[in-house]
C-alpha cells in the first residue's frame, strides 16, 4: 500500500476480493489486532498485490484486496490463520458480510484517462 493509502496495482488484468461487511460491537480491540495481523499475513502470500480499506462510524467497512490469480485468492482463503480469522468474524464479529471476487479489465487513476 502506498502512503496516500492506495494500493499500488500492476496493470491490468488481475483480481479484486471485495469485502464488504457489517461490524457488531463486541471485542473492538481483538478485532482491530486480528485485522492487523491478516493485512500483515495477505502481504507475505504469494500472488498479493495490495490492500485499500476503509469502514464508517455506523460499522459498515469495504476492504478490497488484489491479487495476482485465483489461484493465490484461493490460497489465501485456505491458509490456516485466515481460517481462524474466518471463524471469529462469523461468531463475533461481523452482523452479515459479503464477499465478491472480480477480474480487473481496466485500471486509471487521477490524470489518466
Amino acid at each position: 500500500m502506498s502512503a496516500s493509502g492506495f494500493a499500488t496495482t500492476p496493470k491490468p488484468p488481475y483480481y479484486a476480493v471485495i469485502f464488504t461487511s457489517l461490524r457488531t460491537t463486541a471485542e473492538p480491540e481483538a478485532y482491530a489486532r486480528m485485522a492487523e495481523r491478516m493485512v500483515e499475513l495477505a502481504q507475505q502470500q504469494p500472488g498479493f498485490l495490495g490492500v485499500e480499506s476503509a469502514r464508517g462510524s455506523d460499522g459498515l467497512g469495504i476492504t478490497v484486496s488484489y491479487w495476482e490469480t485465483e489461484a493465490a485468492i484461493a490460497a489465501w482463503k485456505a491458509h490456516w490463520e485466515h481460517r481462524e480469522a474466518q471463524a471469529l468474524g462469523h461468531e463475533r464479529w461481523y452482523g452479515h458480510f459479503e464477499m465478491r471476487v472480480a477480474r480487473v479489465e481496466r485500471g486509471y487513476g487521477m490524470g489518466e484517462r
